[in-house]
């Protein structure tokens, strides 16, 4: 019998090894993966893979890394599940399969040209890194950045050189808030929305880009609305529970859209009145 290879298939499981990790948090672990035939990933900011570990399962898992990275791509976990506990066993040179990239991610030639507000709440900062590190990279090709970062706890900041690296930048507007301060935070306290108020924007020329949990979206959108940001100018990313990454399960369904396929990323002016959206 001749023997068939799928090769252009989005659910072919492609071969990886994992090449570096590097604890983050307590929860977050940071990966660097390769693929083992040497084939590029080729994502955009904003989507997501699924990491596969054999006898155990799959999990979708955004990548953080910038596109223009091709020898290798980053994923941050945080271990709340079977899969992801494995996971964060693993070591470098270990072996696990890879699907996709999946859906839609941020417009980055709509972005270009224009100002940035990028805001991230709590693990939200890991899909937006992504993005970070792409305009960061081509700097003339992007106005006025601004980046606001906001998690419950010092102990949950991810990315903490990055973080140090961004805030002595002069090319950038970087600020973080903590919900609760410990003895040795020195830095803003409050929720991420009372960095927005002072965001000095040109809201015409203004696009956000918003991930984090979903309790946060209206409150943060509000905010966007009352500072003049027109509502075809912010893009957000909603995590659903993905099982299949292209379309066909279900579980990601909000009304008529897939997450996994028509998101996650969505522009707000679109998906504004699916109240299963908030």
């Amino acid at each position: 019998m001749e023997k068939v290879v799928i090769i252009n298939s989005s659910y072919r499981l492609k071969k990886a090894k994992i090449l570096s990790t590097k604890k983050l948090t307590e929860k977050e672990k940071f990966f660097e993966i390769a693929l083992s035939d040497g084939e590029r990933i080729d994502h955009e900011p904003g989507q997501f893979v699924m990491i596969s570990l054999l006898g155990i399962g799959e999990v979708p898992i955004s990548v953080c890394s910038s596109p223009l990275i091709r020898d290798s791509f980053d994923i941050c976990v945080r271990a709340v599940g079977k899969v992801t506990n494995s996971l964060h066993k693993l070591k470098r040179g270990s072996e696990i399969g890879i699907r996709g990239p999946y859906g839609k991610g941020f417009p980055i030639r709509m972005l270009e040209g224009n100002d940035l507000l990028i805001i991230a709440g709590g693990l939200g900062l890991a899909p937006l890194r992504s993005l970070i590190t792409y305009v960061l990279d081509s700097r003339r090709d992007f106005g006025r950045v601004h980046i606001l970062f906001g998690c419950k706890e010092p102990k949950e900041l991810l990315f903490r050189d990055e973080l140090e690296q961004w805030s002595e930048r002069t090319d950038l507007h970087y600020a973080c808030t903590v919900d609760r301060a410990d003895a040795d935070w020195a830095g803003n306290v409050g929720v991420i929305t009372t960095l927005i108020p002072g965001v000095d924007i040109e809201p015409a020329r203004t696009f956000a880009a918003i991930v984090g949990p979903p309790v946060m979206y209206n409150f943060v959108i509000k905010e966007l609305l009352n500072k003049g940001i027109p509502e075809n100018q912010i893009y957000l990313s909603f995590e659903r529970h993905m099982k299949c990454g292209n379309g066909k399960c279900g579980r990601c369904q909000i009304q008529n859209l897939y997450c996994c396929q028509d998101g996650p990323v969505f522009n707000y002016e679109k998906i504004k009145n699916m109240s299963e959206a908030f």
